[in-house]
Protein backbone atom coordinates (compact mmCIF):
# COMPACT_ATOMS: atom_id res chain seq x y z
CA UNK A 1 0.00 0.00 0.00
CA UNK A 2 2.82 2.36 0.87
CA UNK A 3 4.53 1.65 -2.43
CA UNK A 4 1.33 2.49 -4.31
CA UNK A 5 0.93 5.76 -2.40
CA UNK A 6 4.55 6.68 -3.14
CA UNK A 7 4.05 5.91 -6.84
CA UNK A 8 0.91 8.06 -6.95
CA UNK A 9 2.74 10.92 -5.24
CA UNK A 10 5.58 10.71 -7.74
CA UNK A 11 3.11 10.55 -10.63
CA UNK A 12 1.25 13.64 -9.39
CA UNK A 13 4.56 15.49 -9.01
CA UNK A 14 5.44 14.57 -12.62
CA UNK A 15 2.04 15.77 -13.84
CA UNK A 16 2.53 19.08 -12.08
CA UNK A 17 6.04 19.43 -13.51
CA UNK A 18 5.01 18.49 -17.05
CA UNK A 19 1.82 20.53 -17.35
CA UNK A 20 1.65 23.17 -14.62
CA UNK A 21 5.21 24.46 -14.57
CA UNK A 22 5.58 27.42 -16.96
CA UNK A 23 1.88 26.97 -17.80
CA UNK A 24 2.71 24.27 -20.33
CA UNK A 25 -0.87 23.00 -20.20
CA UNK A 26 -1.80 26.03 -22.32
CA UNK A 27 0.09 24.45 -25.21
CA UNK A 28 -2.18 21.41 -24.95
CA UNK A 29 -5.31 23.58 -24.86
CA UNK A 30 -4.12 25.56 -27.87
CA UNK A 31 -3.28 22.36 -29.74
CA UNK A 32 -6.64 20.84 -28.86
CA UNK A 33 -8.61 23.75 -30.30
CA UNK A 34 -6.36 23.93 -33.37
CA UNK A 35 -7.06 20.24 -33.99
CA UNK A 36 -10.82 20.79 -33.74
CA UNK A 37 -10.62 23.88 -35.98
CA UNK A 38 -8.63 22.06 -38.67
CA UNK A 39 -10.91 19.02 -38.53
CA UNK A 40 -14.16 21.01 -38.75
CA UNK A 41 -12.83 23.33 -41.46
CA UNK A 42 -11.44 20.48 -43.54
CA UNK A 43 -14.70 18.55 -43.27
CA UNK A 44 -16.60 21.61 -44.53
CA UNK A 45 -14.25 21.98 -47.50
CA UNK A 46 -14.42 18.23 -48.13
CA UNK A 47 -18.23 18.21 -48.15
CA UNK A 48 -18.40 21.06 -50.69
CA UNK A 49 -15.84 19.39 -52.96
CA UNK A 50 -17.46 16.00 -52.43
CA UNK A 51 -20.90 17.21 -53.49
CA UNK A 52 -19.54 18.84 -56.67
CA UNK A 53 -17.38 15.88 -57.69
CA UNK A 54 -20.05 13.31 -56.83
CA UNK A 55 -22.71 15.26 -58.76
CA UNK A 56 -20.51 15.45 -61.86
CA UNK A 57 -19.45 11.80 -61.77
CA UNK A 58 -22.89 10.40 -61.00
CA UNK A 59 -24.49 12.64 -63.64
CA UNK A 60 -22.04 11.35 -66.21
CA UNK A 61 -22.57 7.72 -65.20
CA UNK A 62 -26.37 7.98 -65.17
CA UNK A 63 -26.64 9.90 -68.45
CA UNK A 64 -23.70 8.48 -70.37
CA UNK A 65 -25.77 6.44 -72.83
CA UNK A 66 -28.31 9.14 -73.61
CA UNK A 67 -25.58 11.78 -73.87
CA UNK A 68 -23.67 9.62 -76.35
CA UNK A 69 -26.78 9.39 -78.49
CA UNK A 70 -27.20 13.15 -78.49
CA UNK A 71 -23.53 14.11 -78.53
CA UNK A 72 -23.01 17.85 -78.70
CA UNK A 73 -21.55 20.37 -76.28
CA UNK A 74 -23.28 19.04 -73.14
CA UNK A 75 -21.84 15.57 -73.58
CA UNK A 76 -18.29 16.78 -74.24
CA UNK A 77 -18.41 19.26 -71.33
CA UNK A 78 -19.66 16.63 -68.87
CA UNK A 79 -17.11 14.11 -70.18
CA UNK A 80 -14.29 16.65 -69.71
CA UNK A 81 -15.43 17.50 -66.15
CA UNK A 82 -15.70 13.78 -65.36
CA UNK A 83 -12.12 13.26 -66.56
CA UNK A 84 -10.92 16.12 -64.33
CA UNK A 85 -12.76 14.60 -61.35
CA UNK A 86 -11.30 11.15 -62.00
CA UNK A 87 -7.80 12.64 -62.23
CA UNK A 88 -8.36 14.50 -58.95
CA UNK A 89 -9.54 11.33 -57.21
CA UNK A 90 -6.63 9.30 -58.55
CA UNK A 91 -3.97 11.81 -57.51
CA UNK A 92 -5.38 12.63 -54.07
CA UNK A 93 -6.20 9.06 -53.06
CA UNK A 94 -2.91 7.79 -54.47
CA UNK A 95 -0.56 10.09 -52.53
CA UNK A 96 0.01 10.37 -48.75
CA UNK A 97 -1.84 13.16 -46.97
CA UNK A 98 1.36 14.36 -45.27
CA UNK A 99 2.98 14.87 -48.69
CA UNK A 100 -0.06 16.84 -49.85
CA UNK A 101 0.14 18.94 -46.68
CA UNK A 102 3.82 19.73 -47.25
CA UNK A 103 3.21 20.60 -50.92
CA UNK A 104 0.42 22.98 -49.87
CA UNK A 105 2.57 24.68 -47.22
CA UNK A 106 6.01 24.76 -48.83
CA UNK A 107 5.04 25.15 -52.50
CA UNK A 108 1.51 26.52 -52.96
CA UNK A 109 1.17 28.79 -49.91
CA UNK A 110 4.87 29.39 -49.40
CA UNK A 111 4.32 32.96 -48.18
CA UNK A 112 1.74 31.95 -45.56
CA UNK A 113 2.69 32.58 -41.94
CA UNK A 114 -0.30 30.75 -40.47
CA UNK A 115 -0.33 27.03 -41.00
CA UNK A 116 -3.91 26.43 -39.78
CA UNK A 117 -5.69 27.69 -42.96
CA UNK A 118 -3.16 25.80 -45.08
CA UNK A 119 -3.85 22.64 -43.09
CA UNK A 120 -7.60 23.16 -43.52
CA UNK A 121 -7.07 23.53 -47.28
CA UNK A 122 -4.82 20.46 -47.57
CA UNK A 123 -6.92 18.17 -45.39
CA UNK A 124 -10.09 19.49 -47.05
CA UNK A 125 -8.78 18.63 -50.51
CA UNK A 126 -7.80 15.18 -49.26
CA UNK A 127 -11.08 14.56 -47.47
CA UNK A 128 -13.05 15.77 -50.51
CA UNK A 129 -11.79 12.83 -52.57
CA UNK A 130 -13.13 10.29 -50.08
CA UNK A 131 -16.33 12.20 -49.36
CA UNK A 132 -16.98 12.41 -53.12
CA UNK A 133 -16.95 8.63 -53.43
CA UNK A 134 -19.21 8.31 -50.39
CA UNK A 135 -21.67 10.76 -51.93
CA UNK A 136 -21.43 9.17 -55.38
CA UNK A 137 -22.29 5.78 -53.92
CA UNK A 138 -25.25 7.36 -52.13
CA UNK A 139 -26.51 9.07 -55.29
CA UNK A 140 -26.14 5.92 -57.38
CA UNK A 141 -28.12 3.97 -54.76
CA UNK A 142 -31.16 6.22 -55.16
CA UNK A 143 -33.85 4.55 -57.24
CA UNK A 144 -34.08 5.84 -60.80
CA UNK A 145 -37.79 6.46 -60.30
CA UNK A 146 -36.89 9.43 -58.11
CA UNK A 147 -35.39 11.17 -61.13
CA UNK A 148 -38.56 10.47 -63.11
CA UNK A 149 -40.65 11.83 -60.25
CA UNK A 150 -38.62 15.05 -60.33
CA UNK A 151 -39.12 15.39 -64.06
CA UNK A 152 -42.87 14.84 -63.67
CA UNK A 153 -42.94 17.74 -61.20
CA UNK A 154 -41.38 19.99 -63.83
CA UNK A 155 -37.85 20.02 -62.38
CA UNK A 156 -34.85 19.98 -64.68
CA UNK A 157 -31.93 17.66 -63.91
CA UNK A 158 -30.11 20.09 -61.59
CA UNK A 159 -33.30 20.94 -59.68
CA UNK A 160 -34.09 17.23 -59.31
CA UNK A 161 -30.61 16.60 -57.92
CA UNK A 162 -30.80 19.52 -55.48
CA UNK A 163 -34.37 19.12 -54.20
CA UNK A 164 -34.93 15.35 -54.36
CA UNK A 165 -31.76 13.28 -54.80
CA UNK A 166 -29.19 15.04 -52.60
CA UNK A 167 -31.45 15.22 -49.46
CA UNK A 168 -32.10 11.45 -49.74
CA UNK A 169 -28.42 10.83 -50.41
CA UNK A 170 -27.40 12.70 -47.25
CA UNK A 171 -29.69 10.54 -45.14
CA UNK A 172 -28.26 7.38 -46.66
CA UNK A 173 -24.58 8.30 -46.23
CA UNK A 174 -24.70 10.31 -42.99
CA UNK A 175 -23.31 7.52 -40.75
CA UNK A 176 -20.48 6.87 -43.24
CA UNK A 177 -19.82 10.60 -43.43
CA UNK A 178 -19.55 10.77 -39.65
CA UNK A 179 -17.01 7.94 -39.73
CA UNK A 180 -15.01 9.96 -42.28
CA UNK A 181 -15.08 12.82 -39.76
CA UNK A 182 -13.58 10.52 -37.13
CA UNK A 183 -10.86 9.37 -39.54
CA UNK A 184 -10.14 12.99 -40.48
CA UNK A 185 -9.76 13.93 -36.82
CA UNK A 186 -6.95 11.39 -36.43
CA UNK A 187 -5.32 12.30 -39.76
CA UNK A 188 -4.82 15.89 -38.60
CA UNK A 189 -2.17 14.63 -36.17
CA UNK A 190 0.43 15.15 -38.94
CA UNK A 191 -0.28 18.90 -39.13
CA UNK A 192 2.83 19.49 -37.01
CA UNK A 193 4.96 18.76 -40.10
CA UNK A 194 4.24 22.32 -41.27
CA UNK A 195 4.63 23.99 -37.88
CA UNK A 196 0.99 23.89 -36.81
CA UNK A 197 0.69 23.43 -33.06
CA UNK A 198 -2.02 20.80 -33.05
CA UNK A 199 -2.64 18.37 -30.21
CA UNK A 200 0.13 15.97 -31.24
CA UNK A 201 2.63 18.76 -31.85
CA UNK A 202 1.81 20.32 -28.48
CA UNK A 203 2.50 17.02 -26.72
CA UNK A 204 5.79 16.69 -28.60
CA UNK A 205 6.83 20.23 -27.66
CA UNK A 206 6.12 19.61 -23.99
CA UNK A 207 7.98 16.30 -24.14
CA UNK A 208 11.01 18.02 -25.69
CA UNK A 209 11.09 20.67 -22.98
CA UNK A 210 10.62 18.32 -20.03
CA UNK A 211 12.52 15.31 -21.43
CA UNK A 212 9.53 13.24 -20.36
CA UNK A 213 7.77 11.67 -23.33
CA UNK A 214 5.58 9.23 -21.42
CA UNK A 215 3.08 11.61 -19.80
CA UNK A 216 2.62 14.13 -22.66
CA UNK A 217 2.21 11.53 -25.40
CA UNK A 218 0.00 9.34 -23.22
CA UNK A 219 -2.17 12.40 -22.56
CA UNK A 220 -2.39 13.14 -26.30
CA UNK A 221 -3.39 9.54 -27.00
CA UNK A 222 -6.01 9.68 -24.22
CA UNK A 223 -7.54 12.91 -25.59
CA UNK A 224 -7.79 11.46 -29.11
CA UNK A 225 -9.28 8.27 -27.69
CA UNK A 226 -11.90 10.18 -25.69
CA UNK A 227 -12.85 12.27 -28.72
CA UNK A 228 -13.16 9.19 -30.94
CA UNK A 229 -15.22 7.32 -28.33
CA UNK A 230 -17.61 10.28 -27.98
CA UNK A 231 -17.95 10.69 -31.75
CA UNK A 232 -18.43 6.93 -32.23
CA UNK A 233 -21.18 6.97 -29.62
CA UNK A 234 -22.89 9.88 -31.38
CA UNK A 235 -22.63 8.07 -34.72
CA UNK A 236 -24.20 4.98 -33.13
CA UNK A 237 -27.07 7.10 -31.76
CA UNK A 238 -27.55 8.65 -35.19
CA UNK A 239 -27.65 5.25 -36.91
CA UNK A 240 -30.23 3.95 -34.44
CA UNK A 241 -32.39 7.03 -34.93
CA UNK A 242 -32.21 6.69 -38.72
CA UNK A 243 -33.19 3.03 -38.49
CA UNK A 244 -36.21 3.92 -36.34
CA UNK A 245 -37.29 6.64 -38.79
CA UNK A 246 -37.27 4.13 -41.65
CA UNK A 247 -39.74 1.77 -39.97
Amino acid sequence: MTAIMNWLAEFIDKLQFVFLKEDRYQQMIRGFFNTLEITAGALGVGIVIGILVAAIRSSYDKNRESLKLRGGFGYHLLKFLNMICRLYLTVIRGTPVVVQLMIAYFLIFVSSKNGVPVAIFAFGINSGAYVAEIFRGGIMSIDGGQFEAGRSLGFNYLQTMWHIIIPQMFKAVLPTLCNEFIALLKETSVAGYVGVVDLTKAGNIIAGRTYDYFIPLLTVAAVYLILVVILSWLVGCLERRLRRSER
